[in-house]
């Protein structure tokens, strides 16, 4: 959806015309947080994989890769990071994954996405401030906003 224009106009008896901005700051604040989610998700993610090649048999493989996605959602304006296999276009769950992470009676606990999130706290507060110190100048917020949607597979 592109920046909506100002299009309400208020004349008042005196020729003063009130313009509102109302529309266009709502906007710009939503995709600056949905465009700020995206970069945590991006980072997280990175990180998620890294320590999964740290697994044993997963150094060189790629199934890291497709396992760990994110969604960024639009409507809800949130973020969801998960294990999610996906199969040429068509996507899956991993059933071992919520065993891994939280650990079973023949499962160790690994917490790979909770100790990530957790360590990196600090850097998602400052990826999220530098999205949102962007409203203060509308030339850069409109700079920071990525229209496109997707998720990278592959890196």
């Amino acid at each position: 959806m592109p920046m909506p224009k100002s299009v309400t106009k208020v004349s008042s008896k005196g020729d003063v015309t009130f313009v509102s901005n109302v529309d266009r700051c709502q906007y710009t604040i939503k995709e600056l947080s949905r465009a700020a989610l995206k970069d945590v998700a991006k980072y997280i993610r990175k990180l998620m994989i890294l320590e999964m090649k740290k697994l044993p048999g997963m150094k060189k493989h790629i199934r890291p890769y497709r396992a760990v996605n994110y969604w960024v959602r639009k409507k809800e304006s949130d973020l969801q990071i998960g294990f999610g296999h996906t199969k040429k276009g068509t996507s899956g769950d991993t059933w071992y994954a919520m065993q891994q992470e939280l650990g079973t009676d023949g499962q160790p606990k690994r917490s790979i996405m909770r100790n990530t999130v957790y360590n990196n706290i600090p850097k998602i507060i400052e990826i999220q401030a530098q999205y949102l110190s962007a409203l203060e100048n509308e030339a850069k917020a409109l700079a920071m906003i990525d229209e496109l949607e997707g998720v990278e597979d592959n890196e």
